[in-house]
């Protein structure tokens, strides 16, 4: 069986037990292999046999249960090889207008040489090709459709997530103005109501002593706009409820729903005159305004927190530069970074991100990789080293080969891997579904009972009764528990992905509990991660320790490598003035040669004073066996310092370590 495995974005779910409606129903249906729903992050991913089942079918099943699924760009083939050694190019195109735009995008595709299908769907503004690529590149099938009148862009997953992130912040700030007229007129509704038991007085006019009716009809009046602003509830809730799937809208619906019709019956009693001032006494219409408005504020800081954990996401997706420079021929042009392609010569300036993953070609750098490894300290490129994408070139031009471009690169992997994460389930988090599930239908009853009970065995009269029914069905709703778990690893994961920690799955990080042994990479996480002098020994031979800091510093402020920076810091901080060398000589592998003040300075490692004929004084064994790096100082001929460079430990890592090891752990 051949079993594909797609993920779509669900749309309509409130609580876990809507989540877990949609898994059991599909689980259920002949070609699905496996299907996970995640409530926090609004997302289904299903195994599915082709042969069986199409994504349509899946997403008219999801519908029937009052849900829209929408499956993510690529879900029935992505780019990458096809049968018989082609491959497939999705694209996303605009500027078609009617049936003969798309229709013409096909016949001048159709035509190139090596491509074999062409099909462009004017709906949804996309088109996939298959073709050879040792007869046609991806570039001249998107040149033939430029060359048609139209723009093409390769799907990309920071698309989808901005365009999710944009609905999620439109839906949020609708949620934000409705909250205006719930507590605008729930609030003076509780005081009208309720004020009476404070012993605050109220005019004659509204007192239900003298005036019921205009009582009833105020209250009436100020609660319309906040059921107004809360239909949802009762919109997706009614619905679900006749489906025979109820959820926490449902409850919500029924339980204020119940609240205010009894209320309103009660008004129209008290307008044809039956027994006025009892029934006056008898309205909760502030029940049904106050909870919707209390609730539609929950929902609001819940959608408002589901946005913060995506930030970790897009701080990672804006480590990818948005165009590269592209080599032609010897010139340099400026291109989109869906537009690089694997065999393009790319170049890359001092400062500058690499957009893609590539080999060098030509020139000399370092690149500080701290976004994929944690060290901080850049690492040397040469000719035949490659490099990843979103890494930082600190100072050399480099020429790249590409290698790797798109959905291939290492940044492209990481970001998946924390949204495939983000969007996981932990197994504990099954089991907050499944009591969910069955939790909704056991409040209804529950308080189905408990109101009759009270009415019919309690001797309690209707309006108390009502007050039970209401009250167990909308505190008891599951919401918070269906939340908890996958709100938790959203932001577990999206943080640690901040602060240079990816977890790969909800269950890894629930495993991570059990630990019995923790293992540490030292350098940016238990140090500083930044190289620092710490030692300046001077020899006897008239130089004191500024005056070799001066000189040091004044032969590297003309090197970009860290340890020079380390020299060069450290002499700032002193506040000793170096001057600018004369001459200034990089010696790869070794360390520099420079002129200052008129004396001739070498800085480097041993080797590099050995080559130079000048005498040891010591070989730095002491240094490098307390962890820190050596470097040998000569001036006009003579070894005349030692100077060592260290990553510094952390403040807080002794506090750390103490506590992993007192909660049992091994480190």
């Amino acid at each position: 069986m051949d079993i594909k495995r797609s993920q779509a974005r669900i749309k309509g779910m409130h609580c876990a037990a809507c989540s877990n409606r949609i898994e059991r129903v599909l689980s259920s249906r002949d070609g699905v292999d496996d299907v996970s729903v995640n409530l926090a992050s609004e997302t289904m991913r299903i195994a599915w046999d082709p042969e069986i089942l199409s994504p349509d079918a899946i997403a008219e099943a999801v519908k029937d249960l009052g849900f829209e699924a929408e499956f993510d760009p690529g879900a029935e083939d992505v780019d990458g090889a096809a049968e018989g050694g082609e491959e497939i190019l999705r694209l996303e195109i605009g500027g078609m207008h009617c049936a003969s735009c798309s229709a013409r995008i096909e016949r001048v595709t159709g035509a190139l040489d090596g491509v074999s299908e062409a099909g462009v769907n004017l709906a949804t503004e996309s088109g996939r090709f298959t073709f050879d690529p040792a007869r046609v590149t991806r570039r001249e099938i998107r040149r033939a459709i430029h060359d048609a009148g139209f723009t093409t862009a390769v799907p990309q997953a920071g698309n989808v997530f901005e365009t999710r992130r944009r609905e999620a912040q439109e839906r949020l700030a609708r949620q934000r103005l409705e909250l205006i007229p719930a507590f605008l007129f729930a609030l003076p509704l509780l005081v009208l109501s309720m004020g009476h038991m404070w012993g605050l007085p109220l005019p004659v006019w509204l007192d239900p002593a003298h005036s019921p009716l205009h009582f009833a009809l105020v209250q009436l009046v100020l609660t319309l706009p906040v059921l107004w602003s809360g239909r949802n509830f009762y919109r997706l809730g009614i619905p679900s409820l006749l489906r025979g799937g109820p959820n926490m809208d449902t409850l919500v619906a029924v339980g204020t729903g119940a609240a205010f019709l009894y209320s309103f019956w009660n008004t129209i009693e008290i307008a044809m005159g039956i027994a006025p001032q009892a029934k006056a006494m008898d309205l909760y219409y502030e029940s049904a305004a106050v909870l919707i408005a209390m609730i539609s504020l929950g929902k609001y800081f819940e959608a408002r927190s589901k946005i913060k954990t995506t930030d970790a996401i897009r701080a990672l997706m804006r480590l990818a530069p948005d165009t590269a420079t592209r080599l032609v021929d010897g010139e340099q042009r400026s291109v989109a970074l869906d537009e690089v392609e694997v065999g393009d010569l790319l170049l890359v300036k001092p400062g500058e991100r690499i957009p893609v993953d590539a080999e060098v070609v030509s020139g000399r750098s370092s690149v500080d990789e701290s976004m994929l490894t944690g060290e901080p300290i850049p690492v040397g490129k040469d000719v035949g080293d490659e490099v990843a994408g979103g890494t930082l070139n600190t100072h050399g031009a480099l020429t790249l080969k590409a290698r790797r471009v798109g959905a291939d690169t290492t940044l492209a992997r990481i970001v998946r891997l924390v949204q495939d994460a983000q969007g996981s389930k932990a197994p504990i988090a099954s089991l907050a579904d499944t009591i969910s599930f069955y939790f909704v239908p056991a409040v209804m009853v529950t308080a189905l009972i408990a109101g009759s009970c009270w009415y019919f065995l309690g001797g309690a009269d209707f309006p108390f009764s009502l007050r039970i029914f209401v009250a167990v069905m909308v505190i008891a709703c599951p919401c918070a528990m269906g939340l908890a778990t996958p709100v938790s690893i959203m932001v577990g994961t999206g943080r640690g992905a901040q602060l240079g920690v990816l977890v790969k799955s909800g269950g890894v990080l629930q495993a991570a509990s059990e630990l019995d042994v923790v293992v540490f990479d030292k350098t940016g996480t238990l140090t500083h991660g930044r190289p620092e002098l710490t030692d300046c020994r001077p020899f006897d031979g008239g130089l004191d320790g500024d005056d070799v800091l001066r000189l040091a510093a004044g032969a590297e402020s003309h090197s970009e490598h860290p340890l020079a920076r380390a020299v060069v810091r450290a002499a700032a901080e002193k506040r000793l003035a170096s001057a600018d060398p004369e001459d200034f000589e990089a010696l790869p592998g070794r360390g520099i040669r420079a002129a200052v003040e008129g004396r001739t300075v070498l800085l480097g490692n041993r080797a590099l004073l050995d080559e130079a004929g000048i005498e040891v004084r010591d070989d730095g064994a002491t240094l490098s066996a307390q962890g820190k790096t050596a470097l040998f100082l000569a001036v006009d001929g003579v070894h005349a310092a030692m100077l060592a460079i260290a990553d510094r430990m952390r403040e807080e890592t002794p506090g750390v370590v103490r506590r992993l090891r007192g909660m049992g752990l091994k480190v």
